[in-house]
């Protein structure tokens, strides 16, 4: 078995070197998509329900390096 892949928000920000604000950010505007790279997490929340992302560090840190390499890119061109 693989484990589980999901990890929280502050663990992925921590392991892919930028800040949660920086990965809700990204998840908020569309460059991370639900159910590939994050999901919601209801457990053990209580109503109102608020849920918390749980992110797929793989495939985060994909999209994470191919967006920091083409906004540096545009920066420099």
């Amino acid at each position: 078995m693989l484990g589980d892949i999901w990890i929280s928000s502050e663990l992925t920000a921590e392991k892919l070197g930028i800040t949660e604000i920086k990965l809700s950010f990204l998840r908020e505007n569309g460059i991370l998509k639900p159910g590939i790279h994050w999901k919601s997490s209801p457990l053990g929340q209580k109503k109102p329900w608020k849920p918390k992302a749980l992110y797929n560090i793989k495939v985060c840190s994909n999209i994470i390096n191919k967006f920091y390499f083409e906004e540096n890119d545009n920066i420099a061109a």
